[in-house]
């Protein structure tokens, strides 16, 4: 058997002489390498070592135009980008050492044993210590996988071949170590007998390599197509030792066949010299299907265009970031590329090996380091006691046996290039395949298409969501959410921006988010006018009653707080120019404290009239003399106390948690908003329910006063002012919880223009229309009887028993005279 044969030849190449037995000592065996030994390889040193084994030659010449070297640099390039990595594998390294197979059993052999053992003529390949390898890629050729997996399961290694696609390689008696990154060949022969069938496609023949997976390939599309009208006219076998009269014996066959479809399960390596002797034979009219193995080979398609119109399954094909650039980093006098003079130019004379486009060998090795790496990175972090192994123990991170490692990667599960990877029981991966149709392009040069028989490819900004049901090939394309992003044909899966990115509009690319905060735009200007124009109407009032303090209606409505109250509304209009704009951290401090002081001052000036108002009707009863304790100095306590009050609590918040400018994403995904975050929630809160308290006590005071003579009695504009200050603030509460972004800010301001405007007009409005009536108030002023009631009120501070304001007022009939 060929088990038998290369373990005799290992015999032959490996020798092992034993020195006898001293008399109170042994020595350790002896053994030295009978030749040299001549494999070409890399290496690079790592904390944990993996093997590679890739047939970069063939036994036949191939024409220069193929390279086989996409695979090796892949493996390559993988373990430098994990290397560099921070999330996968961090503060380790791995290391490679890779070997040619020449794509023979027997050679592949030579180079796992290297790979163990070490490769110098002066270490004993069987006798030496063994380096820390934990795991091996590689073989393409089933051939070489079942050869490489029986001589590692002596030692407990794994193998992920990136090719090997034999069903044999699923019997796991049989390769307990094997797994692999392609799908099992059951799954391909099914695809071929349904292609045969959609096609009507009835006599067929069959063309094979000498090797286990032309062998199993056969039987298994035997098996698929015994039950249907699909016959096999011959079944021909190209020799592994390739023989001009055994090929020539082929072709007659397929010469004097009547089918015209031709099924090759082959290698390129094996079926290019098979087809160099088919062109001489002129055969026309054949129709290939390709296997998975030829299906996309370049070196055949750019050699024998009468290929074109092959079709055949591929293995799916996949992205390799930086496949391309690090290709292009090759030195070709270095590396076991044809000969070259070291002068050529990669991207013109060698296309199909700088041809990244859609890799499928190079992607599966790919994968496979990646699958190595991420079994590797969790056993590293096992946490004690969650481990798989005995009493849920752990292995130990600086001895990690291969069968350790195993068990992580049967388990193993993540995403590479939008594709979800993981193994079956079996050691197989998820099955999935293209089909592929050879065409000529617009210069002439080959093309693979890939057909979509069920369903259109998905645009980028949109991914693919697999019918349920039905095969893998029939999808729908779904438009990626908002914030996520496919820039790929046919992608699995939309990725999500960066946190302070967002999606354009066709989901193609991540760009900056809006940064959104109430800036001088249109809403903000208009913001700005309303609150200059309320300041400036408000200082004008002030300058009315400047000018007119020494008239009665004046000094009688207690000229110092109506003064107050005038400068606190002014402020109070201009402490909401500090919402607008880009929030800073003196801005946030500023605009909440400046507010909440500025209203308190305004309402505890308002509180003071409120209470001098009811004190005034109160002390006018005979033997009442109240006004003593609400003289001018008491009201100015009053002030200064209440607003007192409130400069405490925003100094405790500003020293506590004070407000600061913050970045919200949560509430618009799509945007940045700037705002101020409030610090503390209670003392913001506290903030505004003081001045709630005191704005609700002077409407109860005010409310108490409604009774008392209309004419005279201001407590029914402070009523009303303080309905309509409450209502704007309750109506502000669920307004700014509910109101997104910029609005927040808005809703704030205009509480504050509304309020202040409500209180403007209701305390001065009919003030300044009696004032500005000159001549009606001049008529006003002449009367008597108007004279002596003001001086009456003026001088509260006699003996009340001795005037009866009520009688004086009782005497004035139809005169109304409104007391401000």
């Amino acid at each position: 058997s060929l088990t038998m044969s290369l373990l005799l030849w290992w015999s032959l190449y490996y020798p092992v002489s034993i020195s006898p037995l001293t008399e109170a000592t042994s020595t350790q065996p002896a053994c030295s390498p009978q030749g040299a030994f001549e494999l070409p390889g890399f290496s690079a040193q790592g904390d944990f070592l993996m093997g590679g084994i890739f047939p970069l030659h063939y036994r036949v010449e191939l024409p220069g135009t193929d390279y086989t070297h996409q695979p090796l640099a892949t493996m390559r390039l993988a373990v430098e980008e994990i290397n560099q990595s921070e999330q996968l594998l961090p503060n380790h390294t791995l290391g490679y050492k890779i070997f040619d197979s020449c794509a023979t059993p027997v050679t592949a052999l030579r180079a796992v044993l290297a790979v163990l053992n070490g490769h110098s003529e002066e270490q004993s390949p069987m006798c030496s210590g063994a380096s820390p390898l934990i795991a091996m890629v590689g073989e393409s050729g089933s051939s070489q996988s079942i050869v490489l997996s029986r001589t590692l399961q002596c030692s407990m290694f794994f193998q992920i071949s990136y090719f090997s696609t034999c069903s044999c390689l699923s019997d796991r008696q049989e390769y307990p170590t094997f797994f692999r990154v392609v799908p099992n060949d059951d799954y391909q022969v099914k695809a071929i007998a349904s292609l045969l069938q959609r096609f009507g496609w009835k006599w067929i023949g069959v063309i094979r390599e000498d090797h286990d997976y032309g062998h199993f390939a056969l039987q298994g599309l035997k098996r698929e197509i015994q039950n249907t009208d699909v016959c096999l006219a011959y079944d021909e076998m190209i020799p592994k030792d390739y023989s001009r009269e055994r090929v020539l014996q082929i072709l007659e066959v397929m010469r004097h066949s009547t089918a015209r479809v031709v099924i090759v399960f082959s290698g390129e390596g094996e079926l290019y010299p098979f087809l160099k002797e088919f062109v001489k034979q002129n055969i026309t009219g054949t129709q290939w299907v390709a296997s998975e193995a030829w299906v996309t080979a370049n070196v055949l398609a750019e050699t024998y265009p009468f290929l074109d119109g092959t079709i055949g399954f591929a293995i799916r094909s996949g992205k390799v970031p930086g496949l391309r650039d690090y290709l292009q980093t090759v030195n070709p006098r270095s590396t076991l590329m044809p000969p070259c003079s070291g002068q050529e130019t990669l991207l013109e004379q060698h296309s199909a090996y700088m041809n990244t486009s859609s890799p499928r060998v190079a992607y599966n090795v790919y994968k496979a380091v990646y699958a190595i790496a991420h079994s590797l990175h969790n056993l590293l972090h096992c946490q004690a006691g969650a481990g798989p192994f005995h009493n849920r123990s752990c292995a130990h991170s600086t001895n990690v046996h291969p069968w350790q490692l195993q068990q992580y990667l049967q388990d193993v599960s993540f995403n590479v290039s939008g594709e979800n990877m993981n193994f079956d029981q079996k050691g197989d991966a998820i099955p999935s395949y293209d089909l592929i149709n050879w065409q000529r392009g617009p210069n002439g040069g080959p093309r693979f298409l890939v057909v979509s028989v069920c369903s259109a490819s998905c645009a980028p900004g949109s991914r693919k969501a697999v019918r349920r049901g039905e095969p893998l090939c029939c999808f729908d394309c779904v438009p990626c959410d908002s914030g996520k992003i496919s820039n790929q044909t046919d992608s699995i899966d939309c990725h999500e921006c960066p946190e302070d990115y967002w999606s354009n509009a066709d989901g193609t690319m991540c760009i900056p988010k809006v940064v959104e905060f109430l800036s001088h735009d249109a809403m903000g200007i208009a913001l700005t006018v309303i609150a200059v124009v309320g300041a400036c109407l408000t200082v004008s009032i002030l300058a009315v009653f400047l000018h007119h303090r020494t008239t009665p209606i004046v000094r009688v409505n207690n000229s110092e707080l109506s003064f107050f109250i005038l400068l606190s509304l002014t402020l109070c209009f201009l402490c909401a120019l500090m919402f607008i704009g880009e929030p800073t951290s003196w801005s946030c401090m500023l605009r909440h404290t400046a507010f909440s002081i500025t209203f308190s001052l305004c309402i505890s000036c308002i509180l003071g009239k409120t209470l001098v108002v009811l004190a005034a009707f109160t002390a006018a009863r005979p033997g009442n003399n109240i006004m003593k304790w609400l003289g001018p100095k008491q009201q100015r306590v009053i002030i200064f106390s209440c607003t007192l009050v409130q400069v405490l609590i925003c100094a405790a918040w500003l020293m506590a948690s004070p407000p600061y400018p913050s970045k919200n994403i949560q509430d618009q995904r799509s945007k940045i908003i700037l705002e101020c975050s409030v610090g503390s929630q209670l003392a913001f809160w506290c903030v505004l329910g003081y001045i709630g308290l005191l704005a609700c006590l002077c409407f109860i005071l005010a409310f108490l006063a409604r009774k008392l003579p209309g004419n005279f009695n201001e407590a029914k504009f402070i009523t009303f002012s303080m309905l309509i200050f409450c209502a704007v603030w309750i109506s502000f509460i669920p307004a700014y919880v509910s109101s997104p972004g910029k609005y927040t800010v808005a809703v704030e301001i205009f509480a504050i223009l509304a309020s202040s405007f409500g209180l403007l007009f209701c305390l001065f409005a009919p003030k300044c229309y009696i004032i500005l009536l000159k001549n009606k108030m001049h008529r006003l002023m002449k009367t008597h009887l108007f004279v002596k009631v003001l001086s009456l009120l003026l001088t509260y501070s006699k003996p009340r028993n001795e005037i009866d304001v009520y009688s004086v007022f009782g005497t004035c009939g139809k005169l109304q005279i409104v007391l401000f």
